[in-house]
C-alpha cells in the first residue's frame, strides 16, 4: 500500500546566489577616507625626473621645484534599497531582513570594484594592442612597460585578469609548476568557504582573477597590470549608511546601504591594458 501525506521540508537558511559579494579591488588601490565634501584631492609629487647638478661658478647650489600633480576625485552618491512587504517577510522561508541586507551589501562593493575598473580603462599603455591569450611574456611584457616607465616593482603591482586569463596562465609552467614558484596555484585553493575568492603571487605580484572584466567570456576581454599609487578611490568610510526600516503605513520593510565614493586614475604610467582573447575557454 502506497504511503500518503507527505511532509515537504524547507530548510530555514537561505543559501547564497552566484553573485560577487565584497570588493576584489579595494585593498589593492590607494585609498583614503573622508567626512565631508563632494571632491577629494590626491596629490602626486615627484622630481620631474631631476638630475643631480654640481655647484655653480658663483658658488652655490642651484635650486628646482618639486613636480606636484594634484588630481580631483569626484564623489557620488551611491545607493540600494530592497523592499519587502510585510506578508513576504512573514511568508518567507529564510529571514527575509536578512537577505536584504547581504544582497545589498554585495551590490555596493560591486559598484567599489565597477568604479575602480571604470578608471583603469582610461589607461592609454599598451590599450592598442591586439587581443591574446595568456601567457608568461604576456604579462612580462606588461612588467617590462610598467619598470620603463620607472614604476617601482616593490610589491604594489597587481594583474586584474579574467577568469580565461587565469586558465591559460595555469597552464604555463613558469607560473603553476613547483620548479618554478613557492607558491603553487594548483595546491592553495584558500580557506573551504569564502565568498571573497583568494589571489596568487607570482614574480612579486598579485594576480587578481575578476569577474566583470570588460568584454569578459569574449575575444576582446580587457585585463590590467597597475601599481597601488596608479589609482585612487576615495570614499566616506566613516559615515556608511546600512539601515533596515518599516513603514507602518504601508506595510513594507526596506533595507537601504548609502555609500558617498568615487575613484580616480592618478598616474597614467602606472596602468597596463592587456587586451586578451578569452573566447575559447568561454
Amino acid at each position: 500500500m502506497a504511503d500518503a501525506a507527505f511532509q515537504t521540508q524547507y530548510r530555514n537558511q537561505f543559501i547564497r546566489g552566484f553573485e560577487q559579494y565584497q570588493s576584489l579591488l579595494r585593498e589593492f588601490v590607494t585609498t583614503e577616507g573622508q567626512s565631508k565634501g563632494n571632491q577629494f584631492i590626491f596629490l602626486v609629487a615627484d622630481s620631474g625626473d631631476a638630475e643631480a647638478v654640481t655647484r655653480g661658478v658663483n658658488g652655490r647650489i642651484p635650486g628646482r621645484p618639486d613636480n606636484l600633480t594634484q588630481l580631483t576625485c569626484t564623489l557620488q552618491e551611491w545607493h540600494d534599497r530592497p523592499e519587502k512587504t510585510g506578508f513576504n517577510i512573514f511568508a518567507s522561508q529564510s529571514d527575509g531582513k536578512q537577505i536584504m541586507q547581504v544582497t545589498s551589501m554585495g551590490v555596493m562593493n560591486r559598484k567599489i570594484d565597477q568604479l575602480i575598473i571604470n578608471e583603469l580603462d582610461t589607461g592609454s599603455v599598451g590599450a592598442g594592442d591586439t587581443p591574446a591569450t595568456a601567457t608568461a611574456a604576456w604579462l612580462l611584457k606588461a612588467k617590462t612597460r610598467l619598470q620603463n616607465a620607472k614604476v617601482p616593482w616593490d610589491g604594489n603591482i597587481t594583474a586584474l585578469i579574467s577568469p580565461a586569463a587565469e586558465a591559460y596562465l595555469m597552464q604555463v609552467k613558469e607560473f603553476a609548476n613547483a620548479q618554478y614558484v613557492n607558491s603553487k596555484p594548483f595546491g592553495d585553493a584558500g580557506p573551504a568557504w569564502a565568498d571573497k575568492p583568494g589571489y596568487y603571487k607570482w614574480l612579486g605580484m598579485n594576480i587578481v582573477t575578476h569577474p566583470s572584466l570588460p568584454g569578459v567570456g569574449t575575444s576582446d576581454e580587457t585585463c590590467y597590470m597597475f601599481h597601488r599609487s596608479a589609482i585612487g578611490h576615495a570614499a566616506d568610510v566613516k559615515n556608511i549608511q546600512t539601515f533596515v526600516g518599516y513603514d507602518e503605513k504601508d506595510d513594507f520593510s526596506y533595507c537601504r546601504v548609502t555609500c558617498y565614493m568615487g575613484s580616480k586614475l592618478l598616474q597614467n604610467s602606472g596602468v597596463v591594458v592587456l587586451p586578451h582573447d578569452g573566447s575559447a575557454m568561454a
